[in-house]
């Protein structure tokens, strides 16, 4: 009986053929060459490059690697690592941690969970190089599947521009039928649409003359025997007489499984090609169709953004600007939507959106409604101000290309879907809102529309004359506050911002924290902003807001609704989602029923998490009225809310605050947070003081590149933040989904 040798194919020598490049992160050089010694003693071709610091590991991430293994390194941990490459060009870079010595078997889930392939032990050889290799197989395959849809797509794409070159007549057929066709063949057979030809058998329009001949030949085709499929045949179709004899090519469709495509070249169309001649491009339905079939998805829905209104001075820029509007708008979109855009025109944009369910999916589409506000986009260091318009149609993933542009014309007119009212979602507080005032703003909460503000005047009623309550719709007059506080004159900054409100013009921009701890992944800061003469106004730095009180509060409660709307949305893609909420002073001390309205906005948003809102006030405003404030935060922690400072730490009595207010998170002052690249000791010092005072969340924001995000885990901030992890904006989106 002969001996059968069992192979493991993982362990062939297919891998060793090319050059394995390995990133490694250690600061000991003997474990380094023990590593690529264990690899090209089994034959393998290695370019390693070792290295221990944060600012190599950026660089390196410039090229292309095949595997990460990561051991120790002085100011970097691996966590820090897996971020990093998460936001490299690379997300999906296996990387591969050497076993740390206070590591426990029972660990090993939570690390594959962060984002670790695999840990492995040196101290065993045969299975650290079995665990290297199965890891090295994972990562070639990724690679390898990548570069293949990338040169499908391109052979694709060249394929049809050569149709579209040579004007030649094309047909797509499964099983002998007609399933598509284009305007070439419809025309070279007299037919007029596309519906005339589907489901019509290929020998009823061909009628060849040798038709056993024929048969005879298709039936090879249809089975794969491609080196049949080009030949000339002579048609009795009495449409075609003229254009004898025609000449057929066969070739596998590449739209559609077990399909043929047809291609048909006659005088006719060959004299038609030499006299028009158009240039080879990539067609954006075929792009979309790729997209499409690329990762398959139980609901789809095809986006078309388009312009509501252009900046009137683009129209009589140079070429460069006009040309860089367009462009900056298309990337301003991609940022927005991280979705696949093609263009169809200059001012037309038509993406791809997919989602597990059709409640999902619709939930995003609800989420994008927010980009059809009044926007911003900078050229050549100047702004230029644009509206967009945009649709929507759901479609089915197996769409074919020639029904693409019906569906794109259905979306163009076909508005986002709003969330649905409902009678659980009416908030109704008509009670006193300024402190000293005898009548006060109710607010009304729709999830199906925009919160409404009705306010009756601020006076003192009179028999000869009763107040008149506002249109439900509307922002009314500022009422006299017991301030006196100046009214806003026309053109003036705070009258900009009232016109604003009134028209539902407030920006509120969301910015995803990153948890050092992998547990709170959907946590979004919400800022607010509006345009104002064509500039971008940030409400937290409008000083002038702090002597209107009423339209303060008004602004505050109406950010909370529309930003718990888009939360209460978003909680159907990502339930563990909460928000941030930054608010200005006056409503903390000025609106009595404010601990009421934040617990019925919490009731309606309805998520499973006990605190989705967390309300966050500058230090510098409780440091107005520390008795109250300390008073006022505390009920609203009785209501339900959490309770942040922002600009937190850099004042002499920030740790005083601690220790009286009832907060259980802190945002670092900018200043402070400078420290983070140059005195990171020092930053972790003042961190430390406030951590014993108080077991609060320390968030430090503004990190705007890698460096800094980087560098932030050195320090014992849990939350970090900044546009390099995700940029601020429009609406609710998870920059991790890929």
């Amino acid at each position: 009986m002969g001996s059968i040798e069992v192979r493991n194919p993982l362990l062939s020598k297919k891998l060793k053929r090319t050059e394995t490049r390995l990133l490694i992160i250690d600061d000991n050089q003997i474990r380094f060459n023990q590593i690529r010694d264990l690899l090209t003693g089994n034959e393998y071709q290695v370019d390693a490059v070792l290295l221990d610091d944060l600012q190599n590991f950026e660089k390196q991430l410039n090229f292309n690697w095949d595997l990460i293994i990561f051991g120790r390194a002085y100011d970097l941990k691996y966590e820090q690592a897996l971020s990093i490459v998460r936001l490299s060009k690379q997300p999906d870079l296996p990387m591969i941690l050497l076993k740390p010595e206070d590591y426990q078997p029972e660990q090993y889930a939570d690390y594959i969970r962060k984002g670790i392939y695999d840990i492995l032990n040196l101290d065993y050889p045969d299975r650290f190089y079995v665990g290297l290799v199965r890891a090295l197989s994972f990562s070639r395959m990724n690679q390898t599947q990548q570069h293949l849809l990338e040169e499908l797509e391109t052979v694709q794409i060249q394929a049809q521009s050569l149709v579209e070159d040579s004007n030649k007549a094309v047909a797509t057929i499964q099983e002998g039928i007609h399933i598509q066709a284009n305007d070439d063949y419809l025309k070279l057979f007299g037919l007029k649409s596309e519906d005339e030809i589907i489901g019509l058998p290929l020998l009823d329009l061909l009628q060849p003359e040798e038709l056993n001949e024929f048969k005879t030949r298709f039936k090879k085709i249809s089975q794969g025997q491609f080196e049949l499929g080009g030949f000339e045949i002579h048609s009795n179709n009495p449409s075609v007489a003229a254009a004898n004899p025609l000449k057929l090519e066969f070739l596998a469709s590449t739209s559609e499984e077990d399909a043929l495509q047809l291609t048909i070249d006659s005088a006719n169309a060959q004299s038609s090609a030499s006299a028009e001649k158009s240039p080879s491009k990539p067609n954006p339905l075929q792009l979309l169709k790729r997209e499409l079939t690329r990762e398959p998805a139980a609901a789809n829905a095809l986006i078309t953004f388009s312009f509501a209104a252009y900046e009137p001075r683009i129209l009589n820029a140079d070429w460069e600007t006009y040309m860089g509007y367009f462009n900056n708008i298309e990337a301003f979109l991609k940022e927005q939507t991280r979705i696949p855009l093609f263009k169809l025109e200059h001012d037309v944009l038509v993406g791809v959106i997919q989602a597990d369910s059709q409640e999902i999916l619709e939930s995003k589409l609800v989420g994008l409604a927010s980009l059809s506000k009044p926007q911003l986009i900078q050229v050549n260091q100047q702004d230029y101000s644009f509206n967009l318009r945009i649709g929507h149609s759901k479609i089915d993933a197996k769409l074919e290309e020639a029904q693409l542009e019906q569906s794109i014309a259905r979306a163009f007119s076909t508005p986002l879907p709003v969330q649905q009212q409902s009678s659980e979602f009416m908030l109704d507080i008509p009670a006193e809102t300024l402190a000293k005032t005898e009548a006060a703003p109710s607010l009304e909460f729709s999830i199906a529309g925009s919160a409404t503000l009705a306010a009756a005047p601020a006076e003192t009623p009179t028999p000869e004359k009763a107040p008149t309550p506002a249109p439900a719709a509307t922002i009314p007059p500022v009422s006299p506050a017991a301030t006196a506080a100046p009214v806003a004159m026309p053109g003036s900054i705070l009258h900009a911002l009232r016109q604003c409100l009134e028209r539902g013009e407030i920006h509120l921009k969301y910015q995803q924290l990153y948890d050092k701890e992998d547990t709170n992944l959907y946590t979004y800061e919400v800022t607010s902003g509006f345009i104002f003469e064509n500039k971008w106004q940030d409400i937290s730095k409008i000083l002038e807001l702090n002597e209107e009180d009423e339209l303060s509060i008004k602004l505050d409660r109406w950010i909370l609704v529309e930003s718990c709307k888009q939360l209460h949305n978003f909680i159907t893609q990502y339930p563990d989602a909460r928000l941030i909420v930054n608010l200005n002073r006056a409503v903390l001390f000025k609106d009595r029923t404010f601990p009421e309205f934040i617990s019925k906005l919490i009731t309606i948003i309805r998520s499973k998490l006990q605190h989705p809102l967390t309300l966050q006030f500058a230090e510098e405003d409780i440091l107005l009225n520390r008795e109250d404030a300390q008073k006022y935060l505390r009920i609203l922690r009785d209501h339900g809310a959490e309770i942040s400072i922002r600009e937190f730490g850099h004042s002499m009595y920030s740790e005083i605050l601690l220790r009286e207010m009832d907060t259980n998170m802190v945002t670092i002052h900018p200043e402070l947070a400078t420290k983070l690249n140059t005195k990171t000791e020092e930053l972790q010092e003042k961190i430390s003081g406030f951590l014993e005072i108080k077991p609060v969340n320390v968030l430090l924001r503004e990190l705007n590149d890698m460096t800094s995000f980087a560098n932030a885990w050195n320090v014992d901030a849990r939350f970090i933040q900044g546009d390099y992890f995700q940029k601020k904006l429009d609406h609710l989106i998870d920059v991790q989904e890929r």
